[in-house]
């Protein structure tokens, strides 16, 4: 729950903050010379790739959470088996473990979204945040019968 009122807060900074900034780019332009309506439409620019960027991220995780959801009403949402360290890390050895489990189960059933699911869960257990987002997306594009753009 800490996590959804973490982004939200943040999420709505930025939308200020896209507000403020758009506010600033608007009355550069109204002013009418060459070099404030060069600032002005840069000024707009930023805030419009901002407010994709938080659609496209928001989205995304909507559309993981929907899937986590279903794979709870299922009994399929992997169990936390990694071991920690003292200080609360996740062992390596024990996430390589789970890993290799995950990647055997996603290459047994490549077109099932739960196994693709947990295998985002395992890259992100090993901290690979590239690979655990584009394991997701094959995820939710598999589980919306859609093919994935590579």
């Amino acid at each position: 729950m800490g996590a959804k009122i973490t982004y939200f807060v943040m999420a709505a900074f930025l939308v200020v903050w896209f507000v403020l900034v758009g506010g600033r780019g608007v009355a550069l332009i109204q002013q009418g010379t060459v070099l404030t309506v060069t600032l002005g439409v840069s000024a707009l620019v930023l805030p419009a790739i901002g407010v994709w960027f938080l659609w496209m991220n928001t989205r995304f995780v909507t559309r993981a959470n929907r899937l986590a959801a279903a794979l709870e009403a299922e009994g399929g949402l992997p169990a936390d088996e990694l071991k920690r360290t003292p200080d609360g890390r996740i062992d390596r050895d024990a996430a390589d473990e789970v890993f290799a489990r995950r990647r055997a189960e996603t290459e047994d059933a490549p077109d099932d979204w739960r196994c693709w699911f947990r295998l985002a869960v395992a890259y992100h257990d090993a901290r690979d945040t590239p690979r655990a987002r584009k394991a997701m997306q094959r995820a939710i594009a598999l589980h919306e019968g859609r093919a994935l753009r590579t």
